[in-house]
């Protein structure tokens, strides 16, 4: 499995190479990404709630090999905190593994590495 991600600020690219660092999968940017094997999505959350227009042009091409999606925002949305993962899990029956905020912390780098090494 792969760790893709998008990002805007950095935060979902740091967060995806703390899981990188605890699982050994590569963590490969998303407008670099050419899938040829199940990955996991790491996107960002664009505005009060939006999926990212990058990341949704990379699912209309790659979404068969998504096997779940992480979504980073702020706490100051509210409910549309990581409103985005919602949104693509939902949209690609895929499951919503965990909404971090910004770039997450050990712990939710953990989280998300034990659900990886689950599948």
């Amino acid at each position: 499995m792969q760790l893709i991600y998008d990002t805007l600020t950095g935060n979902t690219r740091r967060f995806a190479h703390k899981v990188a660092d605890l699982t050994g999968l590569e963590a490969v940017a998303l407008k670099e990404a050419s899938p040829q094997e199940p990955y996991l999505l790491l996107t960002y959350t664009f505005g009060s709630g939006a999926v990212p227009d990058t990341t949704r042009a990379f699912l209309q091409v790659h979404a068969p090999l998504m096997r779940g999606v992480v979504s980073s925002g702020s706490f100051h949305w509210g409910e549309n905190f990581g409103r985005a993962g919602e949104v693509i899990a939902g949209a690609y029956g895929v499951p919503f593994v965990m909404r971090v905020n910004k770039s997450g912390n050990l712990s939710d780098a953990r989280a998300v590495a034990e659900w990886v090494r689950a599948q």
